[in-house]
């Protein structure tokens, strides 16, 4: 299988994306840069759903609005669960959680720039 080729820049994926979040109201959006932390993806968005409906519609809505710009997920993960979908769009990739899922994994916290453990 080909590697997808994408015409848009993470920057253009990232804005479609949260634009589609915010349509559906999603709650606390955070948009993580995380380039130079890794070389997987260039930002994370992580967002938090009412319910296990809302966080499949936002999810949904994610990848409806990236497919009119033409580009296709390279994976979505967790619809059957609920609690945490995750839509991989290569240079941005999309945590939608409950708010619990969200406050157990800290996924804020674990990408944050700041390192939090001390040197001894």
């Amino acid at each position: 299988m080909a590697a997808k080729m994408s015409f848009l820049s993470s920057e253009e994926i990232r804005d479609a994306a949260v634009e589609a979040i915010e349509s559906l109201k999603g709650k606390e959006i955070a948009v993580l840069d995380v380039r130079e932390m890794t070389s997987m993806t260039d930002y994370m968005i992580i967002v938090s759903g009412t319910s296990s409906r809302h966080v499949k519609s936002m999810a949904d809505s994610v990848v409806m609005e990236l497919k009119k710009l033409g580009e296709l997920p390279l994976g979505v993960e967790g619809e059957s669960a609920g609690d945490w979908i995750l839509v991989d769009l290569g240079g941005v990739i999309v945590h939608v959680q409950m708010p619990e899922t969200r406050s157990f994994y800290d996924l804020e916290k674990l990408w944050s720039q700041s390192p939090t453990a001390s040197a001894e």
